[in-house]
């Protein structure tokens, strides 16, 4: 079995559905396993800590989740049209990663969420790319092929799977979100597969 990293920050639990969706979507591959990751929370107090282990959810992603994946698909909510700063938070401790070339040549996804159709989604996705590409991966996105891209009235973009809450309960995923973050998920499974051949 391969894994792919399904990696995410989220606060109200709309970016957790999204991301166990895309997890849906790579155990679907057969030979193809999610290993779902998050990251802790950061403080603007610089005496503030987590536990090593958070009390409910995924574990913290750690540095061999990044060795040992063979793609990663990586999620936030939406801050002001950019990715969360606990995400960003950990991939700005990856330097060491970007050196050895740890994640170079392996493909990437991104998913997001925010509460409002105008929301920052695409800006969102492009600046969860930037230091993807900048470790060498190969950035997957979502082809007019998947036919709820053409039908949704929610989420859903060619740069990544997308959620908008519009009040609804946040982590209430649309049939038409579910659907793209599975393909999403799918996707680079089935990427990282071919590239591993």
């Amino acid at each position: 079995m391969s894994d792919i990293l399904v990696l995410y920050y989220s606060s109200n639990g709309a970016t957790e559905s999204l991301a166990r969706e895309v997890c849906n979507g790579v155990d679907f591959v057969k030979g193809m396993a999610s290993r779902l990751r998050t990251v802790p929370p950061v403080s603007s107090v610089a005496e503030a800590s987590q536990d090593a282990i958070p009390e409910l959810g995924p574990p913290y992603v750690s540095g061999r989740d990044l060795e040992e994946c063979s793609g990663i698909v990586l999620g936030s909510p939406t801050r002001f049209g950019n990715m969360s700063s606990a995400l960003k938070y950990f991939i700005d401790s990856t330097g060491g990663e970007w050196v050895k070339g740890t994640l170079t040549g392996k493909p990437a996804g991104v998913f997001t969420s925010t509460s409002s159709l105008h929301g920052g989604s695409e800006s969102t996705l492009l600046t969860m790319a930037i230091p993807l590409l900048h470790h060498g991966m190969i950035y997957v996105g979502l082809p007019y092929s998947e036919p709820s891209l053409s039908t949704t009235t929610t989420g859903g973009s060619l740069y990544g799977a997308t959620h908008v809450s519009w009040g609804r309960q946040a982590d209430e995923l649309s049939n038409d979100e579910e659907r793209l973050a599975f393909a999403l998920g799918k996707r680079v499974a089935e990427i990282a597969q071919k590239l591993e051949r």
